[in-house]
């Protein structure tokens, strides 16, 4: 039976800082079966678990704090967890956020050890808008997202055909991950510097997104469904 034909049972996780309706509408057009859940005992049942976020660093990590330890035991057992923009950062150590605040130390999940840091003065913040993805590594995250450089088959199928541009997604951040293992980037966008806009950990099963793939239109879509499939096969 496909991917397809099996719809994914997906939680995404409620806890007052997440877009959870376009999540939601996302997930649900890529085939999942989405649940919102404030309860981290509905991890157990789910076949994936989603951590959006929209906001500042330490306030979603205070709230979220109720489901750290479910979040983690479920990483850490190789359930998919997939973290988007804000939830992206909340999945690395720590943050330069919190500092800037005045906030002191916020700690993150650490289920990829690194840092999130601050665009340079020299850059415009917030970074806002559509910018292309360079696939750096496979994934099955990205597993039919064009790269930045992609090779053009001839009509023979042999390469040479030229290259395209990467596909575009839809950016909010001021700041963004430094994974300490550079095998963690997945993917990567110009913004001045190369800055990792999709990530994972070295077992593959907790990733995130930088942009917001339920506002890039077909590329988010496609990265969506490559979730739920992976949510089912794995």
């Amino acid at each position: 039976m496909s991917a397809r034909q099996t719809a994914a049972e997906v939680v995404v996780v409620d806890y007052g800082l997440g877009n959870l309706r376009s999540v939601t509408r996302g997930l649900e057009r890529a085939g999942a079966q989405v649940t919102l859940t404030e309860d981290p005992a509905s991890f157990d049942a789910a076949d994936g678990i989603v951590l959006p976020g929209v906001g500042a660093f330490s306030e979603g990590m205070d709230n979220a704090g109720p489901f750290r330890d479910a979040l983690v035991e479920q990483a850490e057992a190789g359930k998919p967890l997939f973290g988007i923009c804000l939830g992206m950062q909340m999945l690395l150590t720590t943050s330069e956020e919190a500092d800037h605040a005045g906030e002191g130390d916020a700690e993150g999940l650490d289920l990829i050890p690194g840092e999130n840091v601050r665009f340079s003065r020299d850059q415009t913040v917030p970074h806002m808008g559509w910018n292309q993805l360079d696939v750096q590594r496979d994934h099955p995250l990205v597993e039919g997202v064009d790269s930045v450089g992609s090779e053009i088959p001839r009509a023979d199928g042999t390469a040479g055909g030229g290259s395209v541009d990467g596909e575009y997604a839809y950016f909010v951040h001021s700041y963004y991950a430094v994974p300490d293992d550079e095998d963690a980037v997945v993917a990567t966008t110009d913004y001045g510097t190369d800055f990792a806009s999709i990530v994972a950990n070295e077992a593959g099963n907790v990733f995130g997104t930088q942009f917001h793939p339920e506002k890039s239109g077909e590329t988010g879509l496609q990265i969506l469904r490559n979730f739920v499939d992976y949510c089912v096969e794995r």
